[in-house]
Parts: structure tokens; C-alpha cells; sequence
């Protein structure tokens, strides 16, 4: 089956990258035709627009993307993009997969859980003012809507993928109210899936836990602003942003992308590690059903990893993006043949 997928190059490193996870997700033998559009500071000196309609036009009609690294203006009165596709999409949910990778340097071996945050409300509805000079308000709003739906998704996707456990955290200790609700929900949608494991905890010791025994967990759960923080500390466990994956799913759609920066010191110099983004190419394989083509290329980049004679410069060696690339397709060719 022939899929089209939108495109978005990104900004410093992007197009290097992404060029290398285009090569190999076509070298696995994936029919898909690409429809590239730009965004974030490219998009702005082409098009003086950092989210141009086109773009947005796109995705709501292929309703996939794959995205690299996007830089945002700084200083420049432009909300960040990543922000505002999730906006333009309602992509309520992130869904950060964490995993220790073979032969990459991090302070565990066994890392093996699924971070999925609540996208579109809590602290980052962005509504705050000044009460009087000196004093500032911010609302937190969660609402039964959104959290039943993120409950739901979470749960739905450990019985996909064959999850035994999903753990939400909360202060509902504190934020009776509101995150009472978001806890309350989480429990309701629980019960429709007696055969998945649930429980819940308070966000700072989550966050003492996951540095003591990550093992522990599996699906975490969160709120957005926790989840913002605790998706990355997840992948600090693991060695850092640049390996992880990521994807922002709704109801129209969803974008597969980079979670690490564009890097602009390194941008043009062919030395970037395309795992992060070549992770959220395989969650992308993934939800258009395209899994043992998925599988494959995760194995690839396994066993190029664990063997660790093609290594990037990040992680202790001195390949290129494209010659890391390069030995991802030679395994998926080896293995074809």
C-alpha cells in the first residue's frame, strides 16, 4: 500500500537527519510518497509565515507527518511551532516511548517505558494575568473532557502494544480539584480495562522512583506540565534527547517527530545522530500499519548499535549521519537478500 506522509525537513540539523530517515524508511521497502513543506524559521524567510496554511493543509488531509527539529525565533513575538501545530491539529496526546538502546552510554541498562502527556490544557492553557502589580495569576484548567480522553488513549495503547501497566501522576494531595478530576478520570477509564494493571502516584516521588528504580514503570500518565518535565527526565535516563522518539496524536492526525533541537553549531556539517528521529520514522510505521516494516528497521538500528562500529560522534565514534545511515540500510538490504 502506497501512503502519502507531509513532510517537515525542520531547521540547523533537521534536513540532515531527516534525509538519512527518509533513505532508510524507504530502503525497508515502505511505499510512500512525500509531501515536503516547511516550518519555523525556514518557512519565515520563505514564506514570512513560521506555520504557513499550506503546511497546515497538508497534514489535515494526509493526516500523518514526520517532522525534524523546528527552530522557533527567538525574540520575535512567534509562539513556538511545535506548539502551534498541536494547537492547529488538537493533537491532545504526546506519546514519548523510552528505552535503553544497546551500546549507547546512560546510567541504565533496562529502561523500558512509555511517558504519554496530556497536550492541550493544565498550566499551559497559557491564561494568566496581573492582579495587581506584583501579583500574577495563572489558571490551571483541566477538564473531564480532555482527561477521560487521554486516560483512554493511554490504556488503549498499552492493550495495543501489549502493556501490562499504566501509572498515573498527579498531586491530587494538593490540587483536590484538579487534579482530583484528572486522578477521578483516570480511575473511571481504568475500569474499562480490568486485564491492564493500574495505579497511581504523587508526581515527586514518580519522579524520586524513576531515578531510583525506572524498572518499575511502564505507562506513565500525566497531566501536561508534569508530563513535560517527567518525558524528559525519562530520557535522560536513557542517554538524552537525541535518541528518544516522540509523536503528537488527535483525532485529525498525527506528527512523528525529533524531541532534541536543531543544533544550528553542527547544522551542515554531517555529523548528527538520526536516531531520535529515525525512532519516531518507526512509531510513525507503526500507527499506518506498517509494522513488520517497523520491526525491521528497529532491528537494523539494534544490531548497527550493538555492534558499535558505526557510531556517531555523540555517542563515542566518528561517523557521519550518512555513513550511520548508510549501515542501517546495508543490515535491511542483508537481511532482504
Amino acid at each position: 500500500m502506497k501512503h502519502t506522509i507531509t513532510l517537515i525537513p525542520g531547521d540547523g540539523i533537521g534536513p540532515e537527519v531527516t534525509s538519512a530517515v527518509v533513505r532508510i524508511i524507504e530502503a525497508a521497502g515502505v511505499e510512500i510518497e512525500w509531501e515536503t513543506h516547511y516550518a519555523g524559521a525556514q518557512a519565515l524567510a520563505k514564506f514570512g509565515d513560521t506555520l504557513p496554511k499550506e503546511l497546515l493543509e497538508s497534514i489535515k488531509r494526509n493526516r500523518v507527518a514526520l517532522k525534524g527539529p523546528i527552530t522557533t525565533p527567538v525574540g520575535k513575538g512567534f509562539t513556538s511551532v511545535n506548539v502551534g501545530l498541536r494547537k492547529a491539529l488538537d493533537l491532545y496526546a504526546n506519546l514519548r516511548p523510552v528505552k535503553s538502546l544497546p551500546n549507547v552510554p546512560s546510567r541504565y541498562s533496562d529502561v523500558d517505558l512509555v511517558v504519554v502527556r496530556e497536550n492541550t490544557e493544565d498550566l499551559y492553557s497559557g491564561l494568566e494575568h496581573v492582579v495587581v502589580p506584583g501579583v500574577v495569576e495563572s489558571l490551571k484548567i483541566i477538564t473531564e473532557r480532555a482527561s477521560l480522553r487521554i486516560a483512554r488513549f493511554a490504556f488503549e495503547y498499552a492493550r495495543r502494544e501489549g502493556r501490562r501497566k499504566v501509572t498515573a501522576v498527579h498531586k491530587a494531595n494538593i490540587m483536590k480539584l484538579s487534579d482530583g478530576l484528572f486522578l477521578d478520570c483516570f480511575h473511571r477509564v481504568a475500569a474499562e480495562y480490568p486485564e491492564i494493571e493500574s495505579d497511581d502516584r504523587i508526581v515527586d516521588n514518580a519522579c524520586m522512583q524513576l531515578v531510583m528504580r525506572p524498572e518499575q514503570f511502564d505507562v506513565l500518565l500525566l497531566e501536561n506540565l508534569y508530563g513535560d518535565i517527567i518525558s524528559d527526565l525519562a530520557a535522560g535516563l536513557v542517554g538524552g534527547l537525541g535518541i528518544v522518539p516522540g509523536a503528537n496524536i488527535g483525532e485529525q492526525g498525527a506528527v512523528f517527530e525529533a524531541v532534541h533541537g536543531s543544533a544550528p553549531d553542527i547544522a551542515g556539517r554531517g555529523i548528527a545522530n538520526p536516531t531520535a528521529l529515525l525512532q519516531s520514522g518507526v512509531l510513525m510505521l507503526r500507527y499506518i500499519n506498517e509494522r513488520e516494516a517497523a520491526d525491521r528497521i528497529q532491528k537494523a538500528l539494534f544490531d548497527v548499535l550493538r555492534e558499535g562500529k558505526v557510531r556517531t560522534r555523540d555517542i563515542g565514534g566518528t561517523a557521519s549521519t550518512a555513513e550511520f545511515a548508510d549501515a542501517i540500510i546495508a543490515k535491511l538490504n542483508r537481511e532482504r537478500s
